[in-house]
């Protein structure tokens, strides 16, 4: 017996034992409303979720090609088209994920107005959005199974039992997020209290930043400032303690280097020993012997090896790391996280090449065989440039002639067609997969993606519209294919719960209820 069948039966059961005063309610109706809300809480969420994505990082191990992929998404409705869109064209949700990026967070969700990625906006956004991005893909589910009911009501006979199975077998709209916790709004406390925020909200995954809390950079800018691993492994052990207590056994975290890029730290670890942990921190400062002539006021002074040395220092008070350790550091900072809590890392790197990734992470599979990745497909990378220029460098090693090309201007309309740019479209194209096989990433995203599509299909409109094509413009270009490639939301009363209110209007009040979609609401008209 199906679970909607089951729940008709066990609501046929308690409205007969509260007898007639529970007459006008009908248990097929509370069947279909318990269906349509399988998750109740953000933690129910959490716990389904979490288990999917451990799912997915076992099974990754035992074949790299079965990597996870998602999009970054700023507001419910984006999310949820996201995945609309999916189930349409894949026909599952499988190994598709939301992310969540701070970076969105604070240039489209904070009261300040756009904010550039520094943690400058209202912490609790975060966790408001995990809680929205949920809600929306609850109302997709409710939408598509109301939409199923209808075709079961409708059904001959014959056709009933086939709907059935689409209703007992429906793969909800529901998918792990990895959420950006950022470097974590502050000290290990408010990393705890914000992290419990937003596992409460429905985050099975959160990741985590070492660099400075309150002078956190986004990871493509310059002035990004590291903290002593001890720091950030408190902050892993926050984000643990609140997975724990709120029950979800098996949450996810993301622990995320910027040291590749980062050339500053606040501090100078504590160390006890030669070559603990802080002793190998310190050890990439750069530094210079102490004289009695290079000696200062108010410099600051420690030992390495058996010399006195002095950092080098900012006029902020930042020190310097040496040039070139950035690679080294991240080896280090990856294995210690994994050591020491972390599930998944990320590296911020400055450029999507495979071979680099994939030497760092050989380097921290040295230690930790099963070390994997999360990795940003950032627009901050100009891919087609990058990746002709990648191309164009292998060419030349290789001996051939690249004499027709120039290597700095390769982005250029010109060689469009060239071998050169239809190999590196290839390579941009395999990238995920490539990069999953030889560079251990478990994960894809591209963080901020329908920041960028909003903004190039807001632009063509405008220029259309407020040109010379009027009313055609909108038409040609959005409703026209909308309705052709068959996007939901064409059906915008629809999308927005029209249909939903109307069967909740019919259960509340029967024959009576007012209803949206007679023969005059104009959505008729396309189908």
């Amino acid at each position: 017996m199906s679970n909607y069948s089951t729940d008709i039966d066990t609501a046929a059961s308690l409205i007969e034992n509260e007898g007639s005063a529970w007459n006008a309610i009908n248990p097929e109706s509370v069947a279909r409303m318990r269906t349509q809300n399988q998750f109740k809480t953000g933690l129910d969420i959490a716990k389904y979720t979490a288990k999917i994505m451990r799912e997915d990082m076992a099974n990754y191990d035992a074949d790299s090609s079965q990597y996870t992929q998602s999009l970054g998404c700023w507001h419910g409705f984006i999310g949820q088209q996201k995945m609309i869109a999916i189930k349409k064209h894949l026909l599952t949700t499988k190994r598709c994920y939301l992310y969540l990026s701070g970076w969105m967070v604070a240039a489209l969700r904070s009261e300040f107005g756009p904010l550039p990625d520094q943690s400058m906006h209202e912490k609790t956004s975060v966790a408001s959005l995990i809680a929205e991005l949920y809600t929306f893909l609850r109302q997709a589910d409710a939408r598509e199974l109301g939409g199923l009911f209808r075709e079961l009501d409708n059904a001959d006979a014959a056709d009933k039992a086939a709907v059935q199975d689409k209703i007992d077998n429906f793969e909800t709209h529901i998918v792990p997020i990895i959420a950006d916790i950022d470097a974590g709004f502050g000290n290990e406390e408010a990393t705890y209290l914000m992290a419990k925020q937003m596992i409460e909200a429905g985050a099975c995954c959160i990741q985590l930043e070492n660099q400075v809390s309150d002078v956190k950079q986004c990871g493509h800018q310059d002035g990004k400032v590291t903290v002593p691993h001890v720091e950030f492994l408190a902050k892993i052990n926050a984000v643990r303690y609140a997975f724990l207590e709120l029950g979800i056994d098996d949450g996810v975290i993301v622990a995320r280097t910027d040291s590749l890029g980062a050339g500053l730290t606040q501090k100078i670890a504590v160390t006890s020993e030669p070559g603990d942990l802080g002793d190998k921190y310190n050890s990439f400062i750069e530094v210079e012997e102490v004289t009695s002539d290079n000696l200062e006021n108010g410099d600051v002074v420690f030992k390495r090896g058996d010399k006195l040395v002095k950092p080098s220092r900012l006029p902020n008070g930042l020190f310097k790391f040496r040039a070139g350790t950035g690679e080294e550091r991240c080896i280090l900072d990856c294995i210690t996280s994994l050591q020491n809590g972390a599930d998944l890392l990320w590296i911020e790197t400055e450029k999507p090449h495979v071979a680099q990734i994939g030497a760092m992470v050989n380097a921290i599979r040295e230690v930790v065989p099963n070390a994997k990745l999360v990795y940003n497909n950032s627009p901050s990378f100009n891919w087609t440039l990058n990746f002709r220029q990648q191309i164009f460098d292998v060419m030349k090693e290789q001996g051939k002639d690249v004499s027709a090309y120039e290597r700095a201007d390769l982005m250029s309309i010109d060689y469009d067609e060239t071998e050169l740019a239809i190999e590196a479209d290839e390579k941009i194209r395999t990238f995920q997969a490539d990069s999953a096989r030889e560079a251990g990433i478990f994960h894809h995203l591209i963080t901020l993606p329908t920041y960028h599509t909003a903004a190039l299909s807001t632009d063509n409109l405008a220029k259309e519209y407020f040109g010379d094509q009027g009313m055609l413009g909108y038409v040609a270009n959005v409703q026209r294919k909308e309705i052709r490639q068959g996007i939901a939301c064409v059906k915008h009363q629809n999308m927005a719960g029209s249909d939903m209110g109307d069967a909740h209007k019919e259960y509340f009040s029967g024959d009576q209820a007012l209803k949206a979609s007679g023969k005059d609401n104009t959505m008729n008209q396309f189908g």
